[in-house]
């Protein structure tokens, strides 16, 4: 144990007054507030995704960083987005060229044109893709899981939740630049999506696999301040692959440290090792356990049964199965109280929230999805909070309070729906994949 707080100890860490930091609680005033900060940028921005859609939110978000150019030649404007995903349309809907359409159009017709960088983290898009986040904007780095389209930002009817936290400080936003500058911009392998004379995928591959070798190895530069007892400490965190992955070995520590309490969101119940097994030797240390997870309905592959069923509809019952056997092998710590499930489902709307808060003293904000495909296969990061002294406990206590509105708690885990209660089609389509024995390869890339 010992060596485990030492490793924490240990990390270089950026002082933040407690002031600096901000939790925002819906996305709607997520989108607000990054517009905002968008529209009084001074010096620079920089925006990471997985995606920047072409769709109406997505344009508003770029003809706001055009007009902030406009206004200011001289603003640093740099776009990461996946190479993949940004160059076909959305899963299930008809063949297209993606949203580098919409980056081309907007580049051509200005005097200005803003870079936008396709980051090809793999060879293919299944085996790996772009999955940083953070938005910063000068010296405030505005961080989320979310991507950038109409539902993430709740930009009509539905919204798809997240969590939204901003922080105020130098050293915290030339740290996330400074990685994004070193170990991204400057490969060949990354290009400009705006520009219709990219080349092509297979022309990059060896230089892609050269560029995969170095973000394995890549990691954050952090200035090792002093924290006093008056300021909480930040360290960002970043990992790629199943070897040397610190952000990986973090969140493992951080769950193995954890002697009161542990607090993880995920929006897909499907741990990696791991995870799996740190959480059940918690709870055999009498560790009280929360896990706020999305309903089936509110994951973002639902289909609702009064339309067309396609094949990725099955993933939301694959991991309400998952669940299922997990609620049931605990039963007693359910009963208990000890273990807490929290099913969010509001309306329409879709789930997406990350982290784990262990002992109210260290939180991570992470993109993770704390499944294998993030621990294996995509480049991910995150921010360690290091709170000993209680500064932003209220905050966050405020903060789960808004994500507990909309949940329901497990009391057994017959509350949870089983194979036979089903629609057809998907009973049909696990019975399948069950056959082929696919659930196990699904499971680590999905």
């Amino acid at each position: 144990m010992i060596a485990r707080r030492n490793l924490f100890e240990q990390l270089p860490t950026i002082a933040l007054e407690p002031k600096d930091f901000q939790v925002l609680h819906s996305a709607e005033q997520f989108r607000h507030h990054l517009i905002q900060a968008i529209r009084q940028a001074n010096h620079r921005i920089y925006i990471v995704a997985l995606y920047l859609e072409a769709d109406d939110a997505g344009q508003e978000i770029l003809a706001e960083l055009y007009a902030a150019k406009q206004r200011n030649p001289q603003l640093d404007i740099v776009i990461c987005v996946d190479w993949h995903r940004a160059q076909r349309g959305l899963i299930g809907a008809k063949q297209s060229q993606g949203n580098a359409v919409m980056y081309e159009s907007f580049a051509q017709d200005s005097d200005n044109p803003i870079a936008v960088y396709g980051i090809p983290v793999r060879g293919r898009e299944v085996f790996g893709v772009l999955h940083l986040k953070g938005f910063i904007v000068d010296d405030e780095v505005i961080y989320s899981g979310a991507s950038l389209n109409n539902i993430y930002l709740h930009y009509q009817n539905r919204y798809r939740f997240d969590r939204y936290h901003s922080f105020h400080n130098q050293y915290l936003a030339d740290s996330m630049i400074g990685f994004i500058r070193e170990h991204l911009l400057s490969h060949p392998a990354v290009n400009n999506l705006a520009n219709p004379s990219r080349p092509a995928t297979k022309d990059l591959k060896t230089v892609i696999r050269q560029f995969r070798t170095l973000l394995a190895q890549a990691s954050y530069q952090v200035p090792d301040q002093p924290v006093t007892q008056t300021q909480i400490g930040l360290t960002p965190l970043v990992g790629l692959g199943k070897r040397s992955n610190r952000l990986n070995q973090y969140i493992t520590h951080l769950i193995a440290q954890a002697k009161e309490e542990i607090i993880i969101c995920t929006p897909y119940f499907n741990f990696p090792n791991n995870i799996a097994n740190q959480v059940k030797k918690a709870l055999r240390r009498g560790v009280k356990i929360h896990i706020i997870v999305g309903d089936k309905t509110a994951n973002d592959f639902y289909i609702p049964p009064e339309e067309t069923f396609k094949t990725i509809g099955g993933l939301p019952y694959l991991y309400e199965l998952n669940l299922r056997r997990f609620a049931k092998a605990n039963e007693a710590r359910i009963a208990s109280r000890q273990l807490s499930i929290h099913l969010w489902k509001h309306d329409d709307n879709s789930f997406h929230l990350k982290g784990v808060w262990v002992d109210k003293r260290y939180m991570l904000i992470t993109g993770s999805n704390l499944n294998p495909r993030a621990w294996k296969l995509d480049l991910e990061n995150g921010i360690l909070i290091q709170d000993h002294h209680g500064h932003l406990q209220s905050q966050f206590e405020q903060e789960f309070d808004n994500i507990l509105q909309h949940t329901q708690l497990v009391c057994t885990y017959k509350q949870l729906d089983d194979f036979e209660n089903y629609p057809a089609e998907v009973q049909r389509l696990l019975k399948r994949i069950r056959r082929i024995k696919a659930d196990r390869i699904l499971k680590q890339i999905l």
